[in-house]
């Protein structure tokens, strides 16, 4: 073994018996290297045993080794060893490069092993900057050039227990961004009772999210795949539906979701994600194993806007207080529209007395009210439709209102009228 000095950089080994691992062991342990080999690993959790070990950086790994994926990417990640990956004689290189980039591999070398050395010493370092000449592999490989690019905005939709409203605002502000002509695509994360499908009469065997984190932790979700995971509910709405059962949260693995995310705002120019009511740091946020709360607490972490909703009664109003203090905690610097939501003269609130409420525990958020219009609230349900197909009503203004506080959407976008435009029949088809 190689010990010429305390700079040399210790390294894992899985190469799962492919031709190159020979001259891998021979490079790696060479004098004057700069490089040491700790350990050959036989298979996956052999590598995964010895990266919690913290005595190495780097782990160089075969791009073919069985049970790799983006959970096991993560999972190293979190031991502190980054992964430089050798990619296989067989196959398109592109295609695989492309793969590992996604599944979060730091840097990809051909098989003949030119540059084995520097990417080991340059990976020990840390991570590099996530470009397509640094992981020497195309951005995405898959990616449709002609669709909307990284920049769509993802605006999470939350509010504390107790049912405020939180789904039915998501699917209408959702369905009002459509009908002013904003691609939007609907993301149920609810790990509780997700039921947007339901909400707009979407039957489907499977669900969008599941299929979607499977794709995205074997490094397979691309911004196309996702479109066809989608249910189309017009010209420019999209839905991936969630989880069919609650205790199904746990499929979801916290580096897959966020592939998911990142491919939703290629593919949109709005994101708009229903989550769940609990912020309970559930299990090791460092952790690679997935949470309950994961989906929802990621997602507010990478949220470019925010909508919370409480409902306008007193119990609602205590739970929201609370919640708004959470929340700004947690994303000091997101704008947040605030949706006070069920609001009726019975209750005996005036609208400046909810808004110094809120005012009180959110200084800086956009106050908007909705009120209690059971009647169009029913109509919409029992259809399995958006309230801005079933036309004019003080819902659907209330939630203009609500979307024209959302940056980039003031009411001079409006495309000109369009509920009922392109609706397709929801149980038929998947997809666009």
């Amino acid at each position: 073994m190689n010990l010429t000095g305390p700079t040399a950089v210790p390294v894992l080994l899985a190469a799962a018996g492919a031709p190159w691992e020979a001259a891998a062991v021979e490079r790696l342990d060479r004098r004057g290297a700069g490089t040491v080999l700790h350990r050959r690993c036989v298979d996956l959790p052999d590598l995964l045993a010895a990266a919690r070990t913290g005595l190495s950086p780097v782990a160089v790994v075969a791009d073919g080794l069985p049970g790799l994926d983006a959970d096991a990417v993560a999972g190293l990640r979190g031991t502190g060893v980054h992964v430089v990956a050798v990619l296989g004689s067989t196959g398109d290189p592109a295609a695989a490069g492309g793969r590992l980039q996604r599944l979060g591999v730091l840097r990809c070398l051909d098989d003949d092993l030119e540059g084995l050395e520097e990417a080991v010493r340059t990976a020990a370092d840390g991570p590099v900057p996530d470009d397509a000449e640094a992981l020497r592999v195309p951005a995405d490989p898959g990616a449709d050039a002609s669709g909307p690019g990284p920049g769509g905005r993802l605006v999470a939709v939350w509010g504390p227990a107790g049912a405020p409203g939180r789904t039915t605002t998501a699917v209408a502000v959702a369905g009002e961004l459509a009908d002013r002509g904003v691609t939007t695509l609907l993301v149920d994360a609810d790990p509780y009772g997700g039921a947007v499908a339901q909400h707009l009469g979407v039957l489907d065997e499977v669900s969008g999210l599941l299929a979607a984190a499977r794709a995205a932790n074997a490094g397979r979700l691309e911004t196309g795949a996702l479109a066809q995971m989608c249910r189309a509910v017009n010209e420019e709405l999209r839905l991936l539906t969630g989880l069919p059962r609650a205790d199904r949260w746990v499929e979801v693995r916290p580096a897959a979701f966020e592939e998911l995310l990142g491919q939703a705002r290629r593919l949109a120019d709005r994101v708009v994600v229903d989550l769940g009511f609990s912020l309970e740091e559930d299990g090791d946020p460092f952790a690679a194993a997935p949470r309950r709360n994961g989906m929802t607490l990621d997602t507010l972490e990478r949220a470019d806007e925010l909508v919370v909703v409480g409902s306008a009664d007193p119990v609602g109003l205590a739970r929201l207080a609370r919640g708004l203090v959470e929340v700004a905690e947690r994303c000091p610097d997101v704008p947040t529209v605030v949706v006070v939501n069920r609001v009726r003269p019975s209750l005996g609130w005036s609208e400046q007395d909810l808004q110094g409420m809120v005012e009180g525990f959110h200084r800086h958020a956009r106050v908007r009210f909705v009120p209690e219009d059971r009647d169009t609230a029913d109509r919409a349900l029992m259809a399995g439709r958006s309230i801005v197909e079933l036309g004019d009503s003080a819902l659907r203004r209330a939630v203009a209102s609500v979307v024209e506080a959302l940056a980039g959407t003031a009411a001079g976008t409006r495309a000109g009228p369009r509920a009922g435009r392109g609706f397709r029949n929801r149980r038929a088809g998947r997809g666009r």
